[in-house]
């Protein structure tokens, strides 16, 4: 047998999985913003904000269904990271009840005109007027959200929390249980 730890081959296969979804990109490009954190400029220009070490990065934003690890088809942001519903929203009519510091948290996606949909029914997608003026994306009505300490691409750190916030699937239902990504499959290895 190798000398190689049988608990590190489940790490190496996560790491180069994440590696890959970080990488991959409908457009060619990994340098897509992730559509929670775009902030159109009016000459298409897109400023990214909240997210550790991003600056302003050209390109679309985008949302998508991917399946990272073994947790089905859930939606992420043009970067891979997970999106959320709380279910302290309404989805009709669609309302957001996260405001102030819950808002600093679990980051409102940011609707935007040139926002690019794969996977998912366009008819589903929609938006919501927040209290503060701005546009916060919807699917099936649900307000969504970046969960702030998510620091990887397809990481689901707040999947659960306060048994009210979860990731989504492509048609807006909510993903209750989502697997250990050490003991993930991800690779078909």
């Amino acid at each position: 047998m190798n000398s190689v730890s049988r608990t590190v081959i489940p790490f190496a296969t996560c790491f180069a999985a994440l590696a890959l979804v970080a990488g991959c990109d409908s457009s060619g490009s990994s340098a897509t913003p992730a559509a929670g954190y775009s902030a159109g400029t009016g000459s298409g220009a897109q400023a990214t904000a909240g997210m550790p070490g991003m600056g302003t990065v050209p390109g679309p934003p985008a949302l998508r269904a991917a399946r990272p690890f073994d947790v089905g088809a859930m939606v992420v942001d043009g970067q891979g990271f997970s999106l959320y519903r709380y279910d302290k929203d309404s989805a009709s009519p669609p309302r957001s009840a996260c405001e102030d510091s819950c808002a600093q948290v679990w980051t409102p996606v940011r609707s935007a005109e040139n926002l690019e949909v794969t996977g998912i029914d366009k008819a589903l997608v929609g938006q919501v007027t927040r209290t503060d003026g701005s546009d916060q994306l919807t699917l099936a009505g649900w307000p969504l959200y970046r969960y702030t300490k998510d620091q990887m691409p397809g990481e689901t750190a707040g999947q659960g929390v306060g048994d009210a916030w979860f990731p989504l699937t492509p048609d807006g239902g909510k993903i209750r249980a989502t697997g250990t990504a050490w003991q993930a499959n991800a690779l078909g290895i």
